[in-house]
């Protein structure tokens, strides 16, 4: 009995050992098939865009194919809530955008983005939101827009794409820094929104900058301001909303790369490595400067910067929600 307990024990030694010694052997096999991200939302979107580029460049420094797939719906749940459900390997990977932040203060979905989700690499900041009026409105400035909506609380509107949406969230937290309550309207998409701004059912809206720009450069409309931390280059003149009085008003976009939580950390740095690599090229950031898209350094763009930065994020949405629904219980000011 001894000599076979004995057998036993160190056949169960030399089993861990080889474990031990397959895992390395495991990460440095990765990838050996394709990779496929799902985006969230529709094709052509400010998502889609730079991960289609992304894929590009990164299989050819991956030699493996790395495919898009677009899963719409319910503000990124369904596309997110499929890639929860597979193998946490690195070959099923999100792409996660500021709606993940917002999410969760505004309905109910079947996970925490935060903790349920590696984040390995932001891939691009940007575009920022921007303040958009009619061409013929008598608003020249923010404040403008603030003096009107205090002088006449129910006459200024603006449109959103939606509840929970960035421009929605937007509207509401500029209502409550500067004490009014312009009238949030919801439309089905923000070509609908920018339609209504045209025509001039609607006094002003806030939108990507890559959205809104044909339109500001032809004319239709113009741009009071933008919702990111800097001016534009493609418009100089153009405040900021902290320009304009507004201290931390920030609604700047951005995109990343995450997996299920249980991924390994091998296949994170593999791929946080690629992400890098890619984004850094010379065709990636000229194109997505294009859409006033930016790259992030790679000396702070590891999984625990990303994390940091998504967690803050997440915190001060969760702040905004509160004082959100508090002020839509109060009556506009008079």
């Amino acid at each position: 009995m001894r000599r076979t307990l004995a057998v036993i024990l160190s056949l169960s030694s030399l089993l861990a050992i080889s474990l031990t010694a397959l895992s390395p052997a495991r990460a440095q096999t990765y990838p050996n098939r394709n990779i496929t991200i799902v985006v969230p939302f529709p094709a052509g979107g400010l998502t889609d865009i730079p991960v289609r580029l992304l894929a590009q460049i990164m299989q050819d420094k991956l030699k493996v194919n790395v495919v898009v797939e677009n899963k719409p719906g319910g503000s990124g749940v369904i596309g997110a809530s499929y890639v929860l459900r597979s193998d946490p390997d690195g070959y099923t990977l999100l792409a996660n955008a500021v709606a993940d932040t917002q999410n969760l203060f505004y309905m109910k979905i079947p996970y925490n983005a935060a903790k349920d989700f590696k984040l390995i690499a932001k891939i691009v900041d940007g575009p920022p939101l921007v303040m958009l009026v009619n061409r013929n409105s008598p608003f020249k400035t923010v404040a403008d827009v603030i003096a009107e909506a205090k002088a006449h609380p129910e006459k200024v509107s603006f449109g959103t794409s939606g509840y929970a949406t960035s421009p929605f969230i937007a509207l509401n937290e500029m209502n409550i820094l500067a004490g009014v309550k312009i009238e949030a309207v919801p439309f089905h998409s923000t070509g609908d929104a920018t339609a209504a701004l045209i025509s001039g059912a609607i006094q002003g809206m806030f939108t990507a900058a890559s959205t809104g720009r044909s339109m500001v450069d032809g004319g239709q409309v113009r741009a009071l301001a933008v919702a990111g931390p800097t001016r534009l280059t493609m418009w100089p003149d153009v405040p900021t909303m902290q320009e304009s009085g507004f201290a931390d008003f920030n609604y700047n976009g951005f995109v990343g790369l995450t997996a299920p939580a249980k991924v390994s950390p091998e296949v994170v740095a593999v791929l946080n490595k690629a992400v890098n690599d890619a984004i850094h090229s010379e065709l990636f950031e000229t194109r997505m400067a294009k859409f006033s898209m930016t790259v992030p350094d790679t000396a702070k763009n590891k999984p625990e910067d990303y994390q940091a930065f998504f967690e803050a994020l997440t915190a001060r949405q969760g702040t905004l929600a509160k004082s959100i629904r508090a002020m839509a219980a109060r009556p506009a000011a008079k």
